[in-house]
């Protein structure tokens, strides 16, 4: 998986130590109700949809940009669905990352899903009867997502 330059950057000082990086997720529903997900190339696990905001770049347009480069999907966000803290995250190199990550509710647009860049394996789309194995809460958020009403849920 490619490390962001900006991440480059910080870690030439700080070496592997926690950072703490703005990330977004991306729960993409199609029309027939099927939610997109991702297997990824690092960890082998499905997911949806993630990918860090860039410095400067505001997290609605990141998260479709991110949906696009990895998916070939364009999507349009709907709105914010929660806000979490995801880690510490530990990646095989020891670099530790805690994110702060916005997940939206995203509609479908356009394109063929597939994959689209080396941070995928495969990406499908599923129908919430047949979800494959994910953490549990990208199942939450899949699960909320499909009857969500635009209200976040920042309390747990």
């Amino acid at each position: 998986m490619p490390i962001p330059e900006f991440v480059q950057d910080l870690r030439s000082k700080i070496g592997h130590d926690p950072l703490w990086l703005p990330g977004a997720a991306a729960v993409v529903y199609d029309d027939d109700g099927r939610v997109l997900l991702g297997r990824r190339a690092d960890t082998g696990q499905w997911t949806l949809i993630t990918g860090m905001i860039e410095p400067g770049e505001e997290p609605a347009p990141a998260i479709v940009r991110e949906v696009q480069e990895e998916t070939g999907v364009s999507v349009e966000v709907e709105h914010l669905m929660s806000v979490d803290v995801v880690g510490p995250v530990i990646f095989p190199n020891s670099d530790v990352c805690r994110f702060l990550s916005l997940v939206f509710r995203c509609r479908y647009l356009s394109g063929e899903a597939r994959v689209n860049d080396d941070e995928s394996m495969d990406v499908r789309w599923f129908s919430l009867d047949d979800l494959p194995e994910l953490n549990p809460l990208h199942r939450k958020h899949a699960e909320n997502a499909r009857y969500s009403t635009g209200v976040p849920n920042f309390v747990r």
